[in-house]
């Protein structure tokens, strides 16, 4: 099943998402549904609230960036109910990108090292320490289980300058490759 990418405007992605359980119903088939939207939209990432669940639940493959960051080589995750731990350390600025967010990029300031918890999709627990851009990915997509996007973390004016493509893509004047799923209130033509 291919699960649309829900895009900025939708109210899904400012909330919250709830933690999740071990009796969810049919959470490797989401898993899975979640893989591959993921990768037909070329992401390194995905979390639950981008395609309209509000469950603390991220995927995330970055071995395609493994090349330019030799962190990401091989590096394959699911997250249940992360926890981020933020460790001492440089704040790097780099540009990002979100399939929420389609045709826009932004510099982004994070922390380089963080400490990861997590369950994994058997409910096992985990915990690593997580350095360079793989940390970057993983508070990119942990951010929106917060209901918090990427441009949350540049400055007002950066906002106001990209005022008109956030508007297109809440108003549906955007195109993308991939499924998705606009604001309730977009009528599409």
């Amino acid at each position: 099943m291919k699960l649309p990418v829900y895009l900025y405007g939708h109210p899904v992605l400012r909330n919250v998402s709830e933690p999740l359980t071990a009796d969810y119903p049919d959470l490797r088939k989401l898993v899975d549904d979640m893989f591959e939207a993921m990768y037909e939209s070329e992401g390194v990432g995905l979390a639950a609230p981008q395609i309209g669940r509000n469950i603390r639940l991220v995927v995330i493959d970055a071995d395609p960036v493994g090349e330019n960051f030799p962190e990401c080589a091989g590096r394959k995750f699911v997250l249940v109910n992360p926890e981020i731990e933020i460790l001492e350390g440089d704040t790097v600025t780099r540009a990002e990108g979100c399939l929420s967010l389609p045709g826009i990029s932004e510099n982004v300031p994070r922390v380089e090292h963080i400490r990861l918890r997590w369950q994994d999709e058997n409910f096992e627990s985990h915990e690593e320490e997580i350095s360079g851009f793989l940390a970057r990915i993983v508070q990119h997509e942990c951010d929106h289980l917060e209901g918090k996007l990427y441009i949350d973390h540049v400055s007002a004016i950066r906002r106001q300058l990209i005022r008109n493509k956030l508007n297109n893509i809440v108003t549906g004047k955007v195109r993308t490759d991939y499924p998705v799923r606009f604001a309730p209130t977009v009528r599409r033509r």
